[in-house]
């Protein structure tokens, strides 16, 4: 199965967990998934990270998006 058949499964799956998590709609989930760091390495064919489970992968998110906030405080 190709890079881009992988993360056609697994991301409708993050997504809808970052919906449920931080209330968003499709569209603002998407975005801010693609803004993060996590984002940018699921997209990298480099990093292996498409091959990853999309519980380990929302795990980073919130990881990144947590210490994020830390920062911002």
């Amino acid at each position: 199965m190709g890079h881009s058949t992988v993360r056609a499964v697994i991301l409708p799956e993050v997504i809808k967990m970052i919906m449920e998590r931080y209330d968003l709609d499709e569209a603002a989930a998407l975005d801010a998934f693609y803004r993060s760091a996590t984002g940018a390495a699921f997209s990298d064919d480099e990093t292996g990270l498409y091959g990853q489970s999309p519980n380990f992968i929302f795990g980073l998110y919130m990881q990144e998006h947590t210490q994020n906030a830390d920062f911002s405080a």
